[in-house]
């Protein structure tokens, strides 16, 4: 971690002037479109792609170098791919990050645990962060995911990763906050404390190209998502955490503040740096930006899956110049991450709550 905190004056120096060039330091990997949910909030299973190999998604590893600190393998529902485990060791043996975070629908619990723990003895020295997916409690998760008997299964999963009990491996919770569910966040959440996860965050639900989800009436309004953080904020000041959990939610607490300030001002509230710090690759191999407009910057196909060819070309420096004229705002969650590591006044508030 020390070394991605020296790291940041110099991705403040790319995004100002253009130089030193760096690979992202947050890089999403959606491993497929497919799932096996069929949740309100999200259409991606209704995409196909032609999935990069494991062998391809090698390539692109290879070409990335240390510098990735955090990779999200995502979908769809990226446990789904019998090949995961080979992709997430090679992420492991050619970029050494410090985390890897695999989200999870918690639907298949034998398998899901099973590939989390062979994920986590592949990967030794990373941290290994699940989220197990729960956006109500009993039938309300059911109805949100749209998979009858989802949420004992989801259960199940959780229960299982909790007997790991694996060094390297954390299990946490995660809700996506939406019209379907934001008035009842409070039962929500006690419910879900007495499971006692290593860690609980919740993102708001929105609009992306994608999840197909674009003109969905998914996202509650502000009045009433404030008032969901605001009673998470509570609970996140009193509550104790460790470890990595401990900085994890000492971010959370300034993003649910930092998402209040873009639905009420609708602008970016702190500079973002998605196209210099944050990056995600689609399923097919584009290269994007971001997931909330998915403009493909490149294909690695077509570059011999060599990341910087594409994220140092015409089209990424376009993208870049319209991010930092602000002509874009959005409260996506993994990206705003970063977005605050590489802002200082979020940076020392965030170093304060960790150290008190």
């Amino acid at each position: 971690m020390v070394g991605v905190l020296l790291k940041i004056p110099l991705y403040r120096a790319f995004r100002r002037w253009g130089v030193p060039r760096l690979m992202p330091l947050n890089l999403t990997v959606s491993m497929t479109y497919r799932c096996n949910s069929r949740c309100r909030t999200c259409n991606v299973w209704r995409k196909q792609a032609d999935e990069l190999t494991a062998q391809e998604w090698d390539r692109v590893f290879a070409s990335l170098g240390r510098t990735p600190y955090w990779f999200t393998i995502s979908g769809g529902e990226p446990l789904l791919r019998q090949d995961v485990v080979e992709i997430c060791h090679s992420v492991y043996q050619h970029c050494r990050p410090g985390i890897i975070n695999v989200p999870t629908n918690g639907l298949r619990p034998e398998l899901i645990a099973g590939r989390i723990e062979e994920i986590a003895r592949a990967c030794p020295k990373t941290r290994i962060i699940v989220n197990v997916s729960l956006d109500g409690w009993g039938e309300q998760h059911d109805a949100i995911r749209n998979v009858p008997g989802n949420f004992q299964r989801t259960l199940d999963t959780y229960r299982r990763l909790r007997a790991l009990a694996l060094p390297n491996l954390t299990v946490g919770i995660h809700t996506v906050i939406s019209r379907f569910n934001v008035d009842d966040i409070p039962q929500i959440y006690r419910e879900i404390s007495a499971l006692a996860p290593d860690s609980y965050i919740t993102e708001i639900a929105e609009e992306r190209v994608e999840l197909d989800t674009v003109g969905a009436d998914i996202t509650p309004g502000l009045d009433e998502y404030s008032a969901a953080v605001d009673f998470l904020l509570a609970q996140l000041r009193v509550q104790p955490f460790t470890g990595i959990s401990r900085v994890t939610q000492a971010f959370r607490e300034q993003y649910y503040g930092l998402v209040k300030r873009i639905l009420a001002e609708r602008r970016q509230v702190i500079p973002c740096y998605a196209g210099w710090a944050s990056a995600q690759i689609s399923p097919e191999g584009n290269v994007w930006v971001c997931c909330i407009k998915a403009e493909s910057l490149g294909n690695l196909r077509d570059v011999d899956y060599n990341f910087g060819h594409i994220w140092f070309n015409a089209k990424a420096a376009a993208a870049r110049a319209s991010i930092a004229r602000g002509e874009c705002f959005c409260p996506l969650a993994n990206a705003a991450y970063t977005n605050m590591l590489c802002h200082y006044p979020s940076l020392f508030r965030a170093a304060r709550r960790v150290l008190n």
